[in-house]
């Protein structure tokens, strides 16, 4: 496809209208697509040449219509439309346009259209386009696939990619960049567009500077940087060509192998110019060269773009208001006409012949004029099939009627009384069949409810007919014999049971199963009264369908008024193209037909479809006086009409237009009338009309008279009907609506127009309202439901002053509209297409034909674009969705959906809030293949549309956020605080522990200062007592260690490492071990020996390049002398795959542990003194900072002695630990806790759950366990994996109800939801809902809080979330809007005192205030260990003061925000108990729009957004908010995610989210804690790593 290549944009007028032409004939099966090739080909063939040299010249320039213009004039009356796109119809007189539905074809429109894009081009937007994985979408052809990213940027500004192809070398491909930047503001957003491939390019010796490399997943081969900016960065980088990658794991790891990865590698206390100077970053520490961060820059440049001043002024933001009431523009247009007189119909005349009944009619032509033809139905060739004359017509509606009220059911029992409710189901294609049984039942007096044939379960919209069938109480439905036959059906030959439906009894009314009545037998006809005569079904705008029921005399009076106003006379005939069994298909075809003796030609959709011109010529071949059709019937008839030649319309003297109110209807009005101008059409003969189901017809025009002049038009603006006011479009053409009349009201009629909303006021002569009509020819009810009745049929209007101004009652119609000079009435729109935006008016149809106007050719299938309105943040937001043709390239179609945002934008003045594009008929179809709007909400609103495409442009139409938070300064003094706090009557906000007694502990604490000691005691005098038992994945102890097997093996390790010269007192030792016993004793040993241990995590040997860089960083920053490890992790440490991530020959001594020699060593190490540090904690923290901390011998012992005190725990005791022992509290308790307190503790490393989930709870049981620590990954496992199989758990004899506490451990807030899932769950296994609580701790100590055995239970309250976000706590009921629970974080340990302090001024706060948690405890850390010893960063975090209030106490910051609440319970000591609640930490909060926000919250509402989201994550970058989503579900549920995600947010954090990325279950990083690692993940973001299924940039 050598063509592929040229930028059909920039092509003259003509080539395009070719291409289109061509594009078209293609689509509807008209041609081959070699033919399409070859043709396409030829056309291009021209233009290949130059474009292969050159960028293009700019793109269409809509002044300017193509050469060929001025050639060809063109017969007929040039009217308004027609005239301007003159030159386009000469050429291709048969198309225009080239999609099938064109009810809003606008020749003006398109142009309007077109001069608002060439506006917007002058403005150069540049929307960056959405990254999809090659696998997400299969729809179009691979080399359609690969666009560049300058999708909506002008094209002179675009460097085309072929122009920078592979002749040429980097460095033109640099210069060629260069020259477009000068053009924009911003290098990067310019320079996304030149997007070529220059990795395949020459590479000239001599050069200079290296290319961009290839990014790292092929799949994203249209992703190069492109940035110039960026090409340098990386020439810099890494002067010999391959840029080495950041130092973060590539994300293929499956989430199995938990790694803690720190976020390029920043250590705490170590400047960031040190840590990495030969890589350059960006501010945020990441690497330049990333596509992301360009496309970013992108949607920034986007977004700084100065706003249209919004509607309304900005919300402000009151304390306890999110949104206020906009204010209203001063310059709105308000009405200022008088108001307005009902306008009163001609009477209805009284012909001395109509008849007392409709049925009587009937009767009389059956009788008189049995032989006159009463119905053609034709095949699906055209061809007529059979005629029914009135004498059939009579006998066989009698037979039904006899058969009806007498052959159904049993001899005794009627089934069927009159009054009773008939469904009738019978296909469009039969109208024989549906006439003959709709006159059945009016002669049976039963009550007929035609209905549409269901065809499957599924049917758009069917449990609403259901809700009709029910609330009309139908019991039996009427078919034909063929219909029946092809209902769906059960395996037994039953039909089946529609969702929803009433259950039916289903009658068929071919004429062999109908009875022929007795000779006295005579059907009843009473004069017409006010019985309800049928039901006609009506679907509201949210998708129920009601029963409008219309009466006997309603239906005679209208059959009367249509023959007055169309001047019927007997024996005409009348081609109707309209579904007979509703609106006025079935007014005029089966009727007022049948009451003027007419003979009516049905023409079948399905014939329309095979043959567009069918109906001309019926109309033609029977010399018919009236037509019946829809705006879509002109279009196809002109669309088809150049295979006709010898057609006459010459016999019209009506064709009724029945979608004439549509404002759209004016041009295929005009454009047919061209077209068949010179076939005998007379102008005056096209007739439109308006109708609703319950007023009926509201208005119709009369037949002129031949020379009469033309009725005229109303060219309104549109930003007047926005605003409900008609005002003349003067200024700007571009945004102009130009309506046709519907004519004058109905004979007999009176109405008037009133405000659409609230009571029903008189609206003034220049405004536009609702059309309310009365009538004695109108719906009478919705039957059934008398509530909504009322406020339809029975509306009294009001006047100014809120009088009511008579009796007499008036139905609404659902027609927007205002009555023009000479009481013309003019329709606008319907009340259910209407959007409220900003309290504006947009109407639905409106938009659907600017959206039509936008090229659609390339993009949109049929013209099939549904347009409604969805509410979120307090106001409407419109959403478009579009069927895609199945050949559009992806480039086409985000190309045409910015445009579409711009030509709304430009002629509506309104935003669109989402735009999605969905596989070619994949939308829910209505029964004559319309999009059924309310089910395509639903499935928009439910995340079940599944698109191909999506762009979602929150930023440009929410308007009404509240405004940023401005921060007030700090310039409170500290004596004004503590006045106020204590004027206020609050308490400082501090807590504390009990005491940290002395008095059981004595001997030991006096002489077992150190754990050696109390290891060495412990070994003497209850050498075989067991302190440790490991199990593996099968639940069987594979290690156990007694005191004295412990003291022995830690005499073994010390020994060696006292023997390796270079290993001195005081050094760090790396102690490198999967969970178990010899991490233990290696740690001893190494006190034992005088050495510092560090805990690290081995690497995991599947995923070394992700997890051993970690591991080496950790060696490097600790400065370790040697490394203890196993003879398994040794080899690893030395294998090729480990030199492939790091430099193997710099380990430092590596000691195999595994078979050291019985030896001891010479003495054991007892440190000087007790501050000497025991060992050091390092762990990466949720930001990705890689901290250790420095634990002294005395908060070693003290940390013991509290959690000993906390628990209970004693020799006797065992505990059961699920934890990785590497840091934190984990590491205590594993490691630490039991030499101290003597307690059994059996191990279970949390990776052996994931081969044998029950191995845990399975422990628990079967030791009958008390206390178990455990972490949230763990519990999360067990929640997932075992929640279904409580019974077999059962079954196999496991019983929990010795837990006594089941603690998790952790250092963030906790999560409520899990730990109650968990415990919910387990209750059957006799887990008490009590057991289950939380420990906190941070880096500055290990552990502050911990639920032990005393302390009431931890209690739970509700915080306010928009008070959080302000940093205040305003405490509120449960269950109240935008309420969070947080749980109380563990009763705090012994000795520990916690204050809470204002971060800012460093000032105590008061009770229930948000603050720094600061700790004061023996137990604290004694420092960050750092290279360079930043003591500031030292002091500040270890050794802080308050800035008054108690100047001396040392305090630890942790780094986390929470409060302190004085609650009802008591503690052990009798006090109230005073409970600390930890809401973040202050490092993860995202700081937006002036107030703060804890990522976990956001996450909670965006998981719940979607059944397919599994875990989910959020960062910042540049002031956007990006989301990161995990799809569990099928990749077509990728693009569902981005506006429910988009929505939940801005609903509930009143956030818009900047960036969506939707990528595989596992991508997320989660360090062994559980907590997620969301630096780390921002960084694989911007560097390109994550391989997103899809990454949405919203607008």
């Amino acid at each position: 496809m050598a063509e592929r290549g040229v930028d059909v944009s920039a092509l003259p007028q003509e080539v395009r209208e070719q291409l289109a032409e061509l594009d078209l004939e293609l689509s509807e099966g008209d041609i081959t697509q070699k033919g399409y090739e070859k043709k396409r080909a030829k056309v291009l063939a021209p233009y290949l040449t130059q474009t292969q040299n050159l960028a293009p010249p700019p793109a269409y320039d809509a002044q300017s219509p193509g050469p060929s213009s001025a050639s060809a004039p063109e017969p007929g009356p040039s009217n308004s439309s027609s005239s301007s796109s003159r030159h386009r119809r000469t050429r291709r007189p048969h198309r225009s346009g080239g999609t099938r539905d064109e009810r809003y074809r606008s020749d003006i429109h398109t142009e309007a259209v077109q001069a608002a894009l060439a506006k917007h081009k002058e403005e150069k937007m540049a929307l960056p386009m959405p990254t999809k994985r090659r696998s997400a979408y299969v729809q179009s052809p691979i080399d359609n696939c690969t666009p560049p990213d300058s999708s909506s940027s002008s094209d002179d500004e675009a460097v085309s990619s072929e122009s920078a192809g592979p002749q040429q070398s980097p460095d033109t491909w640099i210069n060629s960049s260069l020259h477009g930047s000068s053009t924009s503001s911003s290098a990067s957003s310019t320079l996304s567009h030149g997007e070529s491939r220059p990795t395949q390019a020459p590479q000239p010796q001599s050069q200079q500077v290296p290319p961009p490399p290839a990014p790292a997943h092929p799949p994203h081969s249209h992703s190069q940087p492109s940035a110039l900016a960026e090409a340098f960065a990386q020439a810099r980088i890494d002067p010999v060509g391959g840029v080495g990658p950041p130092d973060v794991p590539s994300q293929a790891q499956a989430r199995g192998s938990r790694v803690d990865l720190p976020a390029n590698a920043v250590v705490r206390g170590m400047s960031r110019g040190q840590s990495r100077s030969s890589m350059m970053e960006t501010a945020d520490g990441v690497p330049v060269s990333s596509r992301v961060s360009t496309k970013i820059q992108q949607l920034l440049n986007t977004l700084k773009r100065p706003k249209r001043p919004p509607l309304s002024e900005f919300f402000m933001d009151d304390q306890e208001e999110i949104v206020e009431v906009p204010q209203a523009d001063p310059n709105t247009p308000k009405p200022e006409g008088r108001q307005i007189i009902p306008v009163k119909g001609e009477p209805l005349g009284v012909v001395s012949n109509w008849p007392p009944a409709l049925q009587a009619a009937l009767a009389r032509w059956g009788a008189t004029q049995g032989k006159s033809p009463a119905l053609t139905a034709l095949d699906i060739t055209g061809k007529p099939l059979y005629t029914l004359t009135y004498g059939k017509l009579w006998s066989r509606s009698v037979k039904l009627a006899y058969t009806l009220l007498n052959k159904l059911g049993t001899k005794n029992e009627q089934i069927l009384k009159p009054g009773d409710r008939v469904a009738l189901v019978y296909p469009n294609s039969d109208p024989g069949m549906f006439w003959v049984a709709f006159y059945g039942c009016l002669l049976a007096e039963v009550i007929p409810v035609p209905i549409e044939v269901p065809l499957s379960r599924k049917d758009a919209g069917s449990s609403q007919v259901g809700f009709l069938l029910g609330s009309c109480g139908v019991g039996l439905a009427l078919t034909s014999e063929i219909c029946l036959k092809g209902l769906p059906k059960t395996p037994t030959g039953e039909i089946l049971q529609f969702k929803g439906w009433p259950r039916l009894k289903w009658g068929v009314t071919d004429s062999k199963y109908l009875t022929k009545p007795s000779k006295d037998w005579q059907p009843h006809i009473p004069t017409a009264n006010t019985d309800t005569a049928y039901i006609e079904y009506k679907a509201s705008k949210e998708g129920t369908v009601m029963g409008v029921a219309v009466s006997k005399v309603a239906m005679l009076t209208h059959c009367q008024a249509l023959s007055q106003a169309c001047n019927y006379c007997e024996g005409e005939t009348l081609v109707n193209v309209l579904d007979f069994k509703k609106d006025m298909g079935l007014w005029h075809g089966v009727l007022t037909s049948v009451m003027n003796r007419i003979h009516t030609i049905s023409v079948p959709y399905a014939v329309m479809k095979a043959c567009p011109l069918s109906w001309v010529q019926r109309v033609h071949i029977h010399k018919a006086r009236v037509a019946l059709v829809k705006c879509r019937d002109l279009h196809w008839a002109m669309m088809a009409h150049r295979d006709q030649r010898d057609t006459s319309l010459a016999s019209l003297r009506m064709l009724i237009v029945a979608d004439g109110a549509n404002p759209w209807s004016v041009s295929s009005c005009d454009a047919f009338l061209n077209v068949f101008q010179a076939h005998g059409l007379k102008p005056e003969v096209i007739c439109p009309c308006a109708t609703s189901p319950e007023a009926m017809t509201v208005a119709i025009r009369r037949p002129g008279v031949s020379g009469a002049p033309l009725p005229a038009r109303a060219i309104l603006s549109m930003t007047g009907l926005s605003h409900g006011v008609i005002r003349v479009n003067t200024e700007d053409k571009n945004s102009a609506l130009t309506v046709q009349d519907v004519g004058h009201v109905m004979p007999g009629a009176l109405m008037c127009i009133v405000k659409p909303d609230g009571p029903p006021m008189l609206c003034k002569t220049d405004e536009i309202g609702e059309i309310v009509v009365n009538s004695r020819a109108g719906g009478n009810m919705y039957y059934g439901l008398h509530g909504v009745t009322k406020n339809t049929f029975e509306v009294i209007p009001v006047n100014a002053s809120g009088t009511p101004i008579g009796e007499i009652p008036f139905v609404r119609s659902g027609l927007l509209g205002f009555v023009g000079p000479g009481s013309l009435i003019f329709v606008v729109g319907k009340n259910e297409g209407l959007l409220m935006v900003s309290g504006r008016r947009h109407n639905a149809d409106d938009l659907v034909a600017t959206a039509l106007a936008v090229e659609p050719v390339k993009t949109v299938y049929r013209g099939r674009i549904a347009v409604f309105s969805v509410t979120v943040f307090y106001d409407e937001r419109i959403v478009i969705v579009a069927e895609q043709r199945p050949d559009a390239s992806e480039e086409d179609s985000f190309q045409w959906m910015s445009r579409v945002l711009q030509a709304i934008d430009s002629i509506h003045q309104v935003g669109l809030y989402c735009l999605a594009l969905v596989p070619a008929n994949t939308l829910p179809k209505t029964p004559l293949g319309g999009i059924h709007i309310s089910d395509t909400k639903q499935l928009f609103l439910e995340g079940a549309l599944h698109p191909c495409n999506i762009l979602m442009c929150p930023h440009t139409c929410v308007t009404n956020m509240p405004k940023p938070r401005q921060k007030q300064p700090v310039g409170v003094g500290p004596a004004s605080i503590m006045v106020g706090n204590l004027v206020a009557g609050k308490r400082i906000a501090q807590a504390a522990g009990r005491d940290l007694g002395l008095i059981e502990d004595q001997d030991l604490v006096r002489k077992h200062q150190f754990l050696t000691e109390a290891l060495q005691w412990r070994a003497q005098t209850d050498p075989d007592h067991t302190l440790y038992v490991l199990l593996n994945a099968k639940g069987v102890a594979v290690c156990t260690a007694t005191c004295v097997q412990l003291h022995k093996r830690a005499e073994k390790i010390a020994a060696a490492l006292m023997e390796r010269s270079g290993i001195n007192i005081g050094e760090n030792v790396v102690l490198l071990y999967p969970p178990g016993i010899d991490l233990i004793a290696a740690f001893y040993g190494c006190l034992y020996a005088g050495c510092i241990p560090v805990t690290v995590r081995p690497p995991h040997p599947q995923n070394l390049s992700a997890t051993l860089p970690t591991v080496r960083m950790i060696i490097d920053v600790s400065k370790a002398a040697c490394i203890l490890t196993t003879q398994v992790l040794t080899k690893i440490l030395r294998s090729k795959e480990a030199a492939a991530t790091v430099n193997i020959k710099t380990w430092p001594i590596i000691i195999d542990t595994d078979d050291l020699p019985r030896k001891r060593p010479p003495t054991i190490y007892k440190p000087p003194n007790a501050e000497m540090i025991a060992y050091l904690d390092f762990s990466v923290s949720t930001t990705g900072m890689l901290t250790g901390v420095k634990i002294s011998h005395a908060a070693v012992s003290a940390l013991c002695r509290s959690i000993k005190l906390q628990c209970e725990l004693y020799s006797s005791r065992q505990i059961t630990i699920c934890l990785d022992p590497y840091c934190g509290l984990g590491f205590v308790l594993w490691c630490l806790a039991s030499v101290y307190s003597g307690h059994q503790s059996i191990l279970i490393p949390p990776m052996e759950l994931e081969s044998s989930l029950t191995l845990w709870l399975g422990t628990l049981s079967q030791y009958r366990i008390r206390d178990t620590f455990c972490s949230y990954s763990v519990m999360e496992l067990c929640t997932k994996g075992l929640g279904g199989q409580t019974d077999m758990l059962k079954a196999r004899g496991v019983n929990l109800s010795c837990v006594r506490s089941c603690v998790v451990v952790a250092e963030e807030r906790p999560r409520l939801a899990l730990t109650h899932s968990f415990s919910k769950l387990f209750k059957d296994l006799g887990l008490s809902m009590r057991a289950v609580s939380t420990a906190f701790g941070s880096r500055v100590n290990l552990a502050i809080c911990l639920q032990g055995t005393t302390g009431p239970d931890p209690s739970t309250v509700y915080v306010d979330m928009k008070s959080l976000r302000h940093d205040r706590v305003r405490l509120v009921e449960r269950g109240a809007p935008q309420s969070l629970p947080l749980v109380e974080s563990g009763t705090i340990l012994p000795g520990v005192r916690v204050i809470i302090v204002n971060p800012e001024t460093r000032g105590p706060l008061g009770d229930s205030h948000l603050g720094e948690i600061w700790v004061n405890s023996p137990h604290n850390a004694t420092g960050y260990y750092t290279i360079y010893g930043e003591e500031n960063l030292q002091a500040d975090h270890f050794n802080t003061k308050l800035s008054f209030g108690d100047p001396q106490t040392l305090w630890a910051r942790t780094g986390y925000l929470g409060f302190v609440k004085r609650t009802e319970l008591t503690d052990s000591s009798g006090d109230r108990h005073d409970a600390l609640f930890v809401v973040g930490s202050l490092d993860e909060t995202l700081e937006l729009r002036g107030l703060r926000y804890h990522p976990i919250d956001i996450e909670t509402s965006v998981s719940r957004a979607h059944r397919s989201i599994g875990e989910s994550a959020v960062f910042t970058w540049t002031n956007l908010l990006v989301v990161v989503a995990e799809l569990c579900g099928s990749e077509q549920d990728a693009l569902d995610l981005v506006p429910l995600v988009t929505n939940v947010v801005l609903e509930e954090h009143h956030l818009i989210v900047g960036v969506v990325v939707i990528v595989d279950p596992g991508v997320i990083p989660i360090n062994s804690r559980g907590e997620k690692q969301r630096m780390h993940l921002r960084d694989s973001f911007l560097a390109d790593q994550l391989d997103p299924i899809y990454v949405a940039y919203n607008m």
